[in-house]
């Protein structure tokens, strides 16, 4: 009785490698900051994360899907809502959490990159939009609504109004002037707000 031979896997059923995607990532965030995103080529991208082009294509198709995947990843962490007990507490959080992130290396070089970009491709557009406002913007209703619940602001306080009072500011020192934030700026703008949206 000859022994069964043993099962083959079927071609194209290879398990991706979890550390090999890791590695893509992180080797995408890099060459967005060094080249951006219209030099920025799948063959550079392999060649910083040590992997060959096929182990890029065979988890994106193009360097669009692989930006947005990445991009979209960011969205779906969402931020963690403040709960200071104050208004004013809520919105020192928020801005603290936006100000730390945008000033951190990569997201200043790759972020401004992606709002050209996306003037230009509609995907980008909406992803980007996904990370640097609908987050925020769930965050910062939940922060008015429970100032309203406190009686710290009157009721119908528009939660859109107040994200553009206070994060506003942030981003165009942080992403468009691209000036440092002076010693006591994010104290100065949270009080700022705060006082724009009770007036």
């Amino acid at each position: 009785m000859t022994a069964p031979t043993p099962r083959r896997t079927p071609a194209g059923a290879a398990v991706l490698r979890e550390d090999v995607t890791e590695a893509i990532r992180a080797a995408v965030f890099e060459e967005l900051a060094a080249v951006g995103y219209a030099r920025m080529s799948i063959e550079g991208i392999a060649r910083r994360a040590g992997v060959g082009k096929t182990a890029v294509y065979r988890r994106w198709k193009s360097k669009l899907s692989l930006v947005l995947d990445l991009v979209g990843a960011f969205a779906a962490q969402g931020l963690p809502a403040p709960a200071s007990g104050s208004l004013y507490g809520d919105v020192r959080a928020l801005l603290e959490v936006a100000s730390h992130a945008l000033r951190h290396p990569v997201a200043s070089q790759v972020i401004p990159d992606l709002l050209v970009e996306a003037a230009r491709h509609p995907e980008i557009a909406e992803t980007v939009k996904a990370v640097l406002l609908d987050g925020q913007q769930g965050v910062m209703t939940q922060v008015v609504r429970e100032a309203v619940a406190r009686g710290e602001l009157p009721g119908g306080t528009d939660p859109g109004k107040a994200l553009d009072l206070a994060v506003g500011p942030l981003y165009w020192r942080l992403v468009v002037v691209r000036t440092p934030l002076p010693k006591g700026y994010v104290d100065e703008l949270a009080r700022a707000a705060v006082a724009a949206l009770k007036a």
